[in-house]
């Protein structure tokens, strides 16, 4: 028996860039929304594991391969599961399907941490997960760190501000999707292609009012993006590829 969430989507105006592609960032908030309620569908909704369990939900890591970029008006159906948990992290796995057709996947990594303390919260404490995973459908990948380059040769500032944060008080990952390509100049760098793949790494929040610097590096149709604080702490690192059009 397998447990999933489906949810039909659209993609609109706001989430095209000049190439008329669905922006890597406007790709994770349809995941984000999907995972959202399919949270809500189990009783796992930030507010409801805040009441039960005293805990948040955050983010570690986010994964996307597309075989095609999304454009304007496709619609778009977002399959949802996640892997079960019985440590202190979980994996939630995705399927996208334009016009009923397979068009890409994803996978993210999700931790529970106390509220007040930030601590982990150990999953196997969580009844509702029991019993609910994907089964079979479960993908077998594993998201570790990007591994970043030795030498960067770009660097860009990004100060946080108020349209960048959401209901946490933070910014939202899906803000740092654009900070990465912002930096790496898609604009010039995605003319005759489209993101084939992306992965973020969530090392550290940021807020509101804080300034991040992110440096850049290329290699062949590889970009890569890390961004630290103005304490030279980590916040996050990002690797995207490019791909040529497929031929229409």
């Amino acid at each position: 028996m397998s447990v999933y969430y489906e949810m039909d989507c659209r993609v609109d105006s706001r989430d095209v860039d000049l190439f008329n592609q669905c922006r890597p960032s406007a790709v994770l908030g349809m995941l984000q929304e999907a995972a959202t309620q399919a949270a809500l569908a189990l009783g796992v909704s930030g507010p409801e594991i805040y009441e039960k369990y005293g805990c948040l939900w955050m983010v570690t890591r986010n994964w996307v391969e597309l075989d095609a970029p999304l454009r304007w008006n496709d619609q778009i159906t977002v399959k949802t599961w996640h892997r079960g948990a019985s440590g202190a992290s979980t994996y939630r796995d995705f399927d996208l399907f334009r016009d009923g057709k397979p068009v890409g996947q994803g996978t993210s990594v999700w931790v529970m941490v106390e509220a007040h303390s930030h601590q982990l919260y150990r999953m196997r404490h969580l009844a509702e997960f029991q019993g609910t995973d994907g089964g079979e459908l479960n993908k077998s990948i594993r998201l570790r760190r990007v591994a970043m380059p030795e030498q960067f040769d770009g660097r860009y500032r990004r100060d946080m501000r108020y349209s960048d944060t959401d209901i946490n008080g933070h910014v939202n990952n899906i803000h740092y999707a654009d900070f990465a390509c912002d930096a790496l100049h898609l604009e010039r760098l995605c003319r005759g292609k489209f993101v084939r793949s992306f992965q973020i790494g969530y090392v550290s929040e940021c807020r509101a009012g804080e300034t991040v610097w992110v440096d850049t590096a290329a290699w062949g149709d590889a970009l890569f993006a890390r961004g630290e604080g103005e304490d030279g702490a980590e916040r996050f690192d990002c690797a995207l590829t490019l791909e040529p059009l497929p031929e229409s």
